[in-house]
């Protein structure tokens, strides 16, 4: 027998039984209430928001570290991009996103933590009809950011290649929130015993994880990252090959390219690894059951992430404070 749920006895049904997802979340701004909850029981949005029943939606993530927030305008140019690229009117709000967030982050309570801002179509009906939505919303969720385990990045993680077919260029280049493929792939992953797999074009060459970039270094000591046609153009992973020029510099490296690479190739590399706002650089030991390198993580990887790091915490040009006013 259904039972029957009432304004008098909302709060009470959502507050029941244990959720343990949901002990990272620290935050949520809505338009549909032009407010925020830290209650993680009300973040919720409209079941007939067209971003929950057609993935009519758009997304970006960003970290925040010990009160900086790194590359959010990187990050919001590209959530305009995608917006723009599927015709998504931006809420009136928008045009304060920047203060919503740091003030968001505050009122979240963690100084370190990642930033999810979504831009949907909006409620309108069930259909699949855009112009049945009257105004775009924008949902913005502050969350824990746990560390990766240290053993990822001393010991490196194995990778497969997914079965599963990636998007195609509009859809690929675009960061939507149509992720079904993203999610068949990591499920692919996991239930063969690996944490990542990587997908591949129709020609046979690299493309991206589920939500990770890939490079890999040749023998001849370049480093190679896939082009951005049927990729996202990962924030991370440009700021790891801007990066990554300092080591030609320093003749670590020959050079550092975006091209074409094929599977093969990848399996004969002295490095392999991963990119992302979470992760940033993650060596990978074995690709397929095959040893990369020595099978440890290599000298190229180790400085791209203390690189990395480095900018994260130093970089005031790609720092934003939640403290500031601008």
């Amino acid at each position: 027998m259904l039972k029957l749920i009432t304004t008098d006895t909302f709060h009470a049904a959502l507050a029941s039984g244990e959720k343990p997802w949901q002990k990272n979340y620290l935050a949520m701004y809505s338009t549909q209430w032009a407010g925020y909850v830290t209650d993680p029981a009300l973040m919720l949005v409209p079941a007939d928001d067209h971003l929950v029943h057609r993935g009519d939606g758009v997304f970006d993530v960003m970290r925040c570290l010990r009160g900086k927030i790194y590359q959010m305008e990187a990050h919001l140019s590209r959530l305009e991009r995608s917006g723009k690229a599927i015709s998504l009117r931006l809420p009136a709000e928008y045009g304060d996103v920047r203060e919503i967030i740091k003030e968001l982050v505050r009122r979240g309570g963690e100084r370190d933590c990642l930033i999810h801002v979504v831009l949907s179509r909006g409620p309108g009906s069930f259909t699949s009809n855009p112009f049945d939505c009257p105004a775009g919303q924008m949902y913005i969720n502050v969350i824990r950011h746990p560390r990766y385990p240290e053993k990822y990045y001393s010991g490196g993680v194995s990778i497969i290649t997914s079965r599963v077919p990636i998007k195609r260029p509009l859809f690929a280049t675009t960061k939507s929130c149509n992720y079904l493929q993203n999610v068949l792939m990591k499920m692919e992953a996991l239930e063969s015993g690996h944490p990542y797999a990587v997908g591949l074009d129709e020609e046979g060459n690299l493309a991206e994880g589920s939500g990770e970039n890939i490079g890999m270094v040749t023998e001849e000591g370049i480093l190679k990252f896939p082009g951005f046609e049927n990729t996202l153009a990962g924030i991370t992973v440009q700021r790891v090959f801007e990066l990554a020029v300092t080591l030609v510099n320093e003749k670590v490296l020959k050079d550092v390219r975006l091209s074409k690479i094929p599977l093969k190739e990848a399996h004969g590399a002295s490095e392999v690894f991963l990119t992302g706002t979470s992760i940033q650089v993650l060596p990978v030991v074995t690709y397929d059951g095959l040893t990369i390198g020595t099978g440890k993580p290599g000298l190229v990887s180790k400085k791209l992430l203390a690189l990395m790091e480095k900018d994260v915490r130093e970089n005031g040009d790609l720092l934003t404070s939640i403290d500031s006013d601008s």
